[in-house]
């Protein structure tokens, strides 16, 4: 009888003005496929925007930073989504280019981000340092520079991500054009039997390094963080590298073509406030944009001295001439 009486209540609920939930505005947010997950930032940032939203948010999860950005070049002005969370300041000049965004009308700003970034579109929420990761049990000296990664010992076993298809995959293409710049097709050809795996996403091969199957995987100076504060594990590191890192701001934007562009407003102005981000550090692992939020496990990561990022447009002018360099030398 009780569930009776609750069921009846509810439905009457539902029929009253204002309560049902077609009457609840979504906000549709795409996003990265770890974003969303249950150890992910997503679920706590949904509960918390929500309960001052007053609406209901959606995240659609991609395969890939790069996967959301050919959806909504696919989908066009007709995109359902009203923020894309989790492009890169390598890809917001060509996300710009295709006219789909609008600015975001943001107040707040970060104030710890490593290097000078402004837009008015585009909204950091948080960065690091691309590293390749190592186990300390297994690995006692690893390499320290690029240079002894490609020319050391031969059985090391490396896994790192495709950078058509993965951001830090992408970051890592940078970070050797950077280093190498013309030379960067013959390190590729030199590093190539060191390379174990070359995966689609991050996670398959950090998990592949995980299992066993590879000594190093390509990932963040933060990764480490992760299992000191959530597993209590203080045997993983990152390999600090002599010449240098590949720095990445992650960031969000509004469809120009929003179904709430209001709700999107209010969510972009929540990215660079305390709830926010202070679930970021530690469940997406990453450096927040807001100093205050910064936990103690952070203070023990690695800083590099030299740090490196293309802008936007220089990516979009030789991207794809540089991923034809990689995959040139990557079938020899």
């Amino acid at each position: 009888m009780k569930n009776f009486i609750k069921g009846a209540l509810t439905a009457l609920l539902l029929t009253l003005p204002g309560l049902s939930h077609a009457d609840t505005p979504q906000l549709t947010i795409y996003t990265y496929e770890s974003f969303t997950s249950e150890w992910g930032p997503g679920p706590q940032i949904e509960a918390a925007f929500e309960a001052q939203c007053g609406c209901d948010v959606n995240f659609v999860s991609l395969d890939s930073s790069i996967g959301i950005l050919g959806r909504v070049q696919l989908e066009g002005a007709n995109s359902p989504a009203d923020i894309v969370l989790g492009l890169d300041t390598n890809l917001t000049d060509i996300a710009a280019k295709t006219g789909l965004f609008q600015p975001h009308g943001a107040s707040l700003a970060p104030d710890n981000l490593p290097t000078d970034y402004t837009s008015d579109t585009f909204m950091p929420f948080d960065w690091g340092y691309f590293a390749f990761v190592y186990d300390k049990n297994r690995m006692a000296t690893p390499p320290a520079s690029f240079e002894a990664l490609i020319n050391g010992d031969n059985d090391i076993r490396i896994a790192i991500q495709d950078p058509r298809t993965s951001t830090p995959g992408l970051g890592l293409m940078l970070w050797m054009k950077s280093v190498y710049g013309d030379k960067a097709g013959a390190m590729w050809e030199a590093l190539n039997p060191k390379i174990v795996t070359v995966t689609k996403g991050w996670w398959d091969a950090y998990s592949l390094f995980l299992e066993g199957e590879a000594d190093m995987a390509l990932s963040y100076s933060t990764s480490p963080a992760y299992h000191q504060i959530a597993e209590g594990a203080d045997n993983y590191a990152a390999a600090s590298f002599e010449e240098g890192h590949y720095m990445q701001i992650e960031v969000a934007a509004i469809l120009k073509n929003a179904p709430q562009p209001a709700l999107a407003k209010q969510f972009i102005q929540f990215i660079q406030g305390p709830e926010f981000q202070g679930i970021i550090p530690t469940t997406n692992w990453m450096y927040p944009t807001q100093a205050s939020a910064t936990p103690d496990g952070f203070d023990g990561l690695i800083q590099p001295e030299t740090s490196f990022l293309f802008s936007a447009s220089e990516v979009a002018a030789n991207k794809d001439a540089w991923v034809s360099e990689w995959l040139a030398a990557s079938v020899k």
